[in-house]
């Protein structure tokens, strides 16, 4: 089953981080990164630039409005994902445990991945 690892942080925080500080967690999760590689069962990684580079398209409007920014009223801001391939979910909160030990503060959720292949649908 593969399972989405949604990085959640304060982005101010992380943004404020100076290039040693994010230099040393980034080398503390490429460890762990190499660790799933290596066992396969690490999928694409992704960090996303801050919420000031984002758009949003609010659909429930006619014709659909595109905004700048997220716009999220939440606490902390989704910074990148993981994709894990797992037999379960307490194999995959077992990954997010040790991410979370190289990577503090914010959270991890971790949503199960249905992909859809040649049009249909995969678990």
């Amino acid at each position: 089953m593969f399972y989405a690892l949604l990085c959640y942080h304060q982005e101010d925080v992380v943004c404020a981080w100076t290039k040693e500080e994010d230099d040393a967690v980034m080398q503390k999760l490429a460890v762990v990164q190499e660790r799933l590689a290596k066992a396969g069962k690490l999928g694409p990684v992704a960090r996303l630039l801050p919420t000031t580079a984002a758009t949003t398209l609010r659909k429930d409007q006619d014709p659909p409005l595109v905004l700048d920014g997220p716009f999220a009223e939440t606490k902390e801001q989704l910074l990148g994902f993981y994709l894990l391939d797992c037999a379960d979910l307490e194999e995959a909160l077992g990954i997010a445990r040790e991410l979370g030990a190289a990577n503090p503060g914010g959270s991890y959720e971790i949503r199960p991945v249905g992909l859809f292949v040649d049009g249909g649908a995969r678990p």
